[in-house]
């Protein structure tokens, strides 16, 4: 393959994975921040813990109707619109540090388009990458996801360390405007599409008809909704270990702000290491697979 046919069919693709890249390094500064802004405002683990009871909150509040919503509206203009709302709101959360129930709110706002962008960007992608590429592109998405992990909490680290926890707030703002402005540059694959469901207003006879084919979608694939069941059930309680993470670095082992985020950074490192193997050894899946 030459390089010029490789650089078309990857144009895209590169396109939508710095624009993940930079929104994912954003989301774990702003992770940080949030976390010690709520700490350092109550001295409460549990009001840290809160944070992590929202998300799944949110996401079960906007998955009764989210599915339908995303079915029905342009993928793209769908992600743009999230990516400017998100960068909105957390804009408006730099300036409310002060009061807690107006910032759970926010984040209860923010967790709610974080939940409609999951599966509208999956759906995107879905369309936009071909089958004989999709190993590679979620290959190097996983890496992505490492590598912000990696460098989410080192950046936070430097900002602590220079400024403030809002300097953090910012600076994921700007990286969901960025995630937006890339986005445009995406095609449209829903352009020339004609979708039956896409003339139906939204209703609570669609939501039900929506609801109903899931759920014979469920019992049709019974095995697949188990294994789905049991990997919600292991991120929540990691999540549930998570949230006591800032209490017992701060209060427990008595590390700084930037301490806080250089030993999350560490954390990521297996992580990343992993991911890197996969994309390295993702295109050599069949050789690896006769040697076995």
């Amino acid at each position: 393959m030459n390089i010029r046919k490789l650089a078309d069919q990857w144009k895209y693709p590169s396109i939508l994975l710095f624009g993940i890249g930079i929104s994912n390094i954003g989301a774990w500064v702003y992770f940080l921040a949030l976390n010690l802004i709520v700490f350092n405002m109550t001295g409460s683990p549990l009001a840290v813990a809160v944070l992590y009871i929202i998300k799944p909150l949110a996401t079960l509040f906007t998955n009764l109707w989210g599915g339908s919503v995303i079915d029905r509206i342009n993928k793209k203009l769908l992600m743009v619109t999230l990516d400017i709302i998100q960068g909105t709101l957390i804009t408006c959360l730099a300036f409310f540090t002060n009061t807690l129930w107006i910032i759970y709110l926010l984040v209860f706002v923010i967790n709610m388009a974080s939940s409609l962008y999951g599966p509208t960007s999956v759906s995107y992608i879905t369309r936009l990458i071909p089958t004989e590429q999709r190993k590679r592109f979620n290959s190097l998405r996983s890496l992505l996801d490492s590598g912000a992990f990696i460098l989410g909490p080192a950046i936070t680290g430097v900002l602590f360390m220079i400024g403030t926890p809002i300097y953090a707030i910012f600076i994921n703002a700007i990286a969901f405007y960025f995630s937006a402005l890339v986005t445009l540059f995406m095609p449209n694959v829903e352009k020339h599409r004609v979708s039956k469901s896409s003339n139906q207003r939204l209703s609570l006879s669609l939501l039900k008809q929506d609801w109903k084919e899931v759920l014979q979608f469920s019992r049709q694939f019974l095995y697949v909704m188990t294994v789905y069941f049991l990997f919600i059930a292991f991120i929540v309680m990691q999540t549930a270990i998570d949230s006591l993470e800032v209490a017992f670095s701060k209060e427990v082992i008595s590390l700084s702000d930037g301490e806080y985020g250089f030993l999350v950074s560490i954390a990521g490192a297996g992580i990343l290491v992993g991911s890197l193997m996969n994309v390295l050894f993702t295109k050599n899946s069949r050789f690896l697979y006769s040697l076995g």
